[in-house]
């Protein structure tokens, strides 16, 4: 099961719980604010959150992290690459935003991993390193249920920014073409800011 909420605080960033159905066990992907609402959701439906992970390290992503965290006494985890996104509020671009996001215990994970859950091992995500609107920057693919979440690095009708700390448009695009776009058509693309897509639907804009 796929649930997402649309979290806001200085930006509005799409929110993903990504449960499994016999367990209600789950993961909860890019809490970028509203931890409360986020925890309310998560008691009022009795699922059990192992872990949060995130698709790269800007601070409308991780806002809610610490908070939900701690209440719920789980890790969160990112690509090795965001560990300066993490404690660097320039980085994180919280610092430009009013706000000041600082995490100091993330675990982290490397391209290729496979994410399970304890309470039903055949419930995974398979890391993606996709990197370009952040060094970081991955997708979290699933195979068995032909969805893929991919952050902010490709959104309905258009690719992911490079403008900001550590962006390439030749990764981005590198990333988007190399490592997306090869995924089975059907899959879909649960993006950070926009609407959902598809493999299929996003392919001709860069495949031709």
């Amino acid at each position: 099961m796929i649930r997402r909420i649309v979290v806001k605080d200085v930006f509005a960033v799409n929110c993903y719980f990504y449960v499994d159905d016999e367990t209600q066990h789950g993961f909860l992907i890019d809490p970028g604010a509203q931890a409360d609402r986020i925890l309310q959701l998560i008691a009022e439906n009795d699922w059990t959150i192992e872990r949060i992970l995130l698709t790269h390290g800007h601070f409308d992503h991780t806002g809610a992290v610490e908070k939900i965290s701690n209440t719920l006494d789980i890790p969160y985890c990112i690509h090795r690459a965001g560990e300066r996104y993490m404690t660097d509020t320039r980085w994180n671009l919280s610092a430009y935003c009013g706000r000041s996001v600082v995490l100091n215990e993330a675990h982290y994970f490397d391209d290729g991993d496979v994410v399970r859950l304890e309470a039903n091992h055949t419930h995974t995500l398979k890391v993606i390193h996709t990197p370009g609107h952040t060094p970081d920057s991955v997708t979290f693919y699933s195979q068995k249920d032909k969805v893929a979440f991919v952050g902010d690095t490709i959104f309905r009708n258009s690719p992911g920014s490079t403008q900001y700390i550590g962006g390439n448009e030749v990764l981005l695009y590198n990333s988007i073409i190399g490592r997306i776009l090869t995924l089975p058509e059907e899959t879909i693309l649960y993006s950070g800011h926009t609407e959902p897509t598809t493999v299929g639907q996003e392919r001709p804009m860069y495949c031709g």
